[in-house]
């Protein structure tokens, strides 16, 4: 896809997520949550690919969120289960233009 074919589309000032913290957002049609880990944004899709559960309130240990209903672990780096299988978070990219952070979408 290309840039001329994505929007920019702002979910929250960059000051409003602190380190270690995280924002849950409705953009473009669906709910993201976005984290600041270790000075680095990560952006995934609100939805565990196992059940559909939402993500945003799951415990957050260094970049591995867990999902709060069944207990699945992800890498916010790469999108991966450190749990087994083949299950992977949708991880969605994120820029900081004019101090508000803006996710891509086609």
């Amino acid at each position: 896809m290309s840039a001329a074919t994505q929007t920019a589309h702002v979910i929250c000032a960059d000051a409003d997520v602190a380190e270690g913290e995280r924002k849950l957002a409705f953009v473009g049609g669906r709910s993201v949550v976005v984290f600041r880990i270790e000075g680095q944004l990560h952006a995934i899709e609100n939805s565990c690919p196992h059940n559909g559960a939402s993500l945003a309130s799951g415990c957050l240990q260094g970049r591995v969120l867990s999902c709060p209903a069944h207990g699945l672990r992800f890498d916010l780096g790469t999108g991966r289960s450190l749990t087994g299988g083949q299950l992977c978070v949708k991880l969605l990219p994120t820029r900081v233009i004019d101090g508000q952070i803006s996710l891509a979408t086609a």
